[in-house]
């Protein structure tokens, strides 16, 4: 399992180790270059609090406080000394608006016995690892990051934090890491103060959460995740907040993540919806209008799969030469060449992405004329779609074909047009309604003439199976007899095993791409079978997978994008958001109702 924990304000994150390093940070966001990339390169910067003596890994533990996002390290020594580390970053309303800076603070304290400690701050300036240059001032250090202040300011002697020797610690002590402004007020009653607010705040935000009746615990740490990737800046969520962690040690399926893929988007918006969490939603719908607003205008005409958190995409894709990589799992890639290929599912997750609006009357102030005028062109996106080769969900990068599943996303969003025009009118929208069900029902006969044995298959030119097919039984495809074969077929030919828990973990397709065949579980791939499970009324089937793909999680309930069950080992990027959004939906879906059980 990943030893690291997730912090975070929807500004900037952190991933901290279960040894108290602060192994991951970039600023000013979280696509920014590293400031703290130690987890990609053991040179490649790190805040690392060490508790010196031999430490004993049982006596070591990592834990959030509950209902938050603040985390807390417990790391003991063989000579018995114990010491606690405390991180968060500032996130609470004030003023009217959400104070969240790009900060963490930091408390290290002792628990039992006189530890020794040493603290180190080594700073790199982004991709060039090169160390930043400290400058001391009266009660902090500065470091010179990209044209900005990177700040530490602490109630620490600055001699033993400058010179990194080793300190007796005899009472709690703070650091505030700020870019940009520092601390100006007394750094322990802001510290108190940030953390007792930032507190009220995540439990708060839970507290308004609905959660389903099973899977509580996972469900809610999941859209703690979750929460953590949106990058409220804009709106747009991040598919990780990581780079290059490896689909499998010492090889180059090594990608960049930390950027907002519209395929996420209607999977996402499900999860918020569960979750009544509708601020984020209506962000994320702001971002994707900013972001539709191309089509019609640019050369292309056409939307990318994938942008940056700021609209832009996220090009070109570059290898950091410098950079060792993951257990030394090179290449270390940032941006991400996806953003050049044609995916035209993306335009039937748009659609999906958009029907809140118009069938749940909460929303019914969206109901604007741009939504209107973007559903009618997305109509006819998905007509355009059917049957045309591209790179598919899984981003093949040469040798494009006919997928099944783009078909089946022109489907899912031409049927969902289709039931907005008879429920409000045939003129509700600019697009001809029976041209939008013409295009429907060929877009459904387009994905049953890759039907093979009785089962949806990848493409009419490919008979091989693909796990996202399962998806055919969660959007309620016409065609249920095929939709329930093919998560047959899928559990047959795509489990890692035929036994729990191997049965409950699925290779996303056994087929060769660009490099190979993959040689992990794609960790939603278990989420999607237990909700169509759910869905084709096969609970306790649906109940077993995910109480298995549950356990995918680390010590702290977060979920990798990869995972190999045989040896417990999670890979790729991480957190990765699909995974929990996966954990997420599939939990309301396996649940029986509140009715049935208070």
């Amino acid at each position: 399992m990943y030893p690291y924990g997730l912090i975070g304000n929807c500004q900037v994150s952190a991933l901290i180790s279960n040894l108290g390093s602060i192994s991951w940070f970039c600023v000013p966001r979280p696509d920014s270059p590293p400031v703290f990339g130690e987890i990609l390169d053991p040179s490649g910067g790190a805040f690392s609090i060490l508790l010196q003596g031999q430490i004993d890994p049982a006596q070591c533990t990592q834990y959030y406080l509950e209902n938050t996002n603040i985390l807390v390290t417990e790391i003991q020594n063989t000579d018995q000394a114990r010491i606690r580390i405390t991180d968060f970053c500032p996130r609470f309303e004030q003023f009217g608006r959400m104070y969240r800076p790009a900060s963490i603070f930091r408390w290290v304290e002792p628990l039992k016995g006189t530890p020794a400690i040493q603290v180190l701050v080594q700073p790199v300036n982004g991709w060039d690892r090169e160390p930043a240059q400290a400058t001391r001032g009266n009660s902090h250090v500065r470091y010179d990051l990209a044209g900005d202040q990177f700040r530490v300011t602490t109630d620490m002697p600055l001699t033993h934090l400058t010179e990194g020797l080793v300190y007796r610690l005899n009472s709690k002590h703070t650091f505030a890491l700020t870019y940009g402004a520092g601390i100006e007020d007394d750094l322990i009653q802001v510290s108190e103060r940030f953390f007792n607010q930032t507190v009220q705040y995540w439990r708060t935000w839970v507290k308004h959460c609905t959660i389903p009746t099973l899977f509580q615990k996972e469900t809610i740490r999941s859209a703690l995740a979750l929460k953590l990737h949106c990058y409220e800046d804009t709106g747009a969520i991040l598919a990780a907040l990581s780079t290059s962690l490896p689909e499998e040690i010492g090889k180059n399926r090594n990608w960049d993540y930390r950027y907002c893929w519209l395929r996420d988007a209607h999977f996402v918006l499900s999860a918020l919806h569960n979750l009544g969490h509708f601020e984020e939603m209506e962000g994320f719908l702001r971002f994707l209008l900013e972001v539709a607003a191309q089509l019609g205008e640019s050369g292309e005409n056409r939307l990318a799969p994938v942008y940056s958190l700021g609209g832009e995409l996220p090009l070109p894709e570059t290898v950091q030469t410098k950079w060792r990589g993951y257990r030394s799992s090179a290449p270390v890639r940032t941006r991400n060449q996806a953003a050049e290929h044609i995916q035209n599912d993306v335009y039937g997750e748009m659609v999906l992405t958009l029907v809140p609006i118009y069938f749940d009357h909460r929303f019914f102030h969206l109901r604007t004329p741009e939504h209107e005028k973007l559903l009618s062109t997305l109509a006819v996106r998905c007509a355009a779609a059917i049957g045309t080769e591209d790179a598919g969900l899984w981003e093949i990068r040469n040798g494009w074909r006919n997928h099944s599943f783009t078909n089946l996303m022109s489907w899912a969003g031409l049927e969902r047009i289709h039931r907005i025009q008879n429920s409000l009118g045939k003129d509700c929208l600019s697009v001809d309604a029976a041209f939008v069900k013409t295009q429907m029902d060929r877009a459904a006969e387009a994905v049953m003439l890759s039907e093979s044995e009785g089962s949806i298959r990848n493409g009419p030119k490919d008979s091989t199976l693909d796990a996202s097919l399962a998806l055919a039984s969660i959007l309620r495809f016409p065609n249920q007899k095929a939709a329930t074969h093919t998560l047959t077929e899928i559990r047959k030919n795509l489990a890692l095993g035929t036994q729990r828990p191997f049965s409950s973990f699925f290779y996303r397709y056994r087929r060769q791409d660009d490099f190979g065949q993959p040689g992990s579980a794609f960790l939603i791939c278990s989420f999607w079978m237990a909700q169509a499970l759910a869905r084709s009324g096969r609970i306790n089937e649906a109940q077993e997978i995910l109480a298995d793909a549950a356990q995918a999680a680390s010590p702290l309930g977060l979920f990798s994008e990869h995972f190999d069950p045989a040896e417990k080992l999670q890979l790729g990027n991480f957190p990765q958001t699909y995974s929990h959004v996966g954990m997420i939906n599939a939990a309301f879906d396996v649940s029986p109702g509140w009715n049935q059980v208070l």
